[in-house]
């Protein structure tokens, strides 16, 4: 198969994150707006191009106050930066369907290099004979790399958010016209 366009359904795909909270649990939340420019062979994504822009303002931990501080300079600063993209700039088969997706993560005005693990879920035709695909990815970033270092020391030793958080992505794709 040939390189095709794609784009996201986003009623059928999220980004999702969690991050270490007082040093005994982790706080789960969500982005609801993203998108994505993709174009590839799904069943060989070593030659795809992908960007992914997440809208920051849609961040959502089931708490206002906190979405709020999360959209604020202490942390997203999101009049000033208000999307986080990625941009492939190399894809590494490691398994059957399994691929080191590594590339350009811009985050708070910072910009590194980040590998995401992929998988290819599958691809078929829905009921209406659209061409659908499926993938799953995870990775960690430390938010100190992209100056997001707002904390609070605990009384009790450490500190109030942890360092590293788990990035997971459902995507569901619709092949473009």
């Amino acid at each position: 198969m040939t390189k095709t366009k794609w784009t996201v359904d986003p009623t059928h795909s999220s980004v999702d994150f969690s991050v270490r909270h007082m040093m005994i649990a982790n706080v789960k939340g969500a982005f609801h707006q993203f998108e994505a420019q993709v174009e590839a062979d799904p069943q060989d994504l070593t030659t795809a191009d992908i960007t992914f822009t997440v809208d920051l303002s849609s961040v959502d931990t089931r708490n206002a106050d906190r979405d709020n501080h999360l959209k604020s300079g202490d942390f997203f600063n999101v009049e000033q930066n208000p999307n986080m993209t990625f941009k492939s700039t190399s894809i590494e088969k490691t398994d059957e369907g399994e691929y080191d997706v590594t590339g350009d993560l811009t985050l708070n005005g910072v910009t590194k290099q980040e590998t995401f693990k992929v998988t290819f879920e599958g691809q078929g035709k829905d009921p209406w004979g659209n061409e659908k695909a499926g993938f799953s990815g995870e990775g960690t970033v430390n938010r100190s790399d992209y100056a997001l270092t707002y904390n609070a020391a605990l009384e009790t030793g450490g500190v109030l958010i942890g360092d590293k958080i788990k990035v997971s992505l459902q995507i569901e794709a619709s092949r473009a016209e």
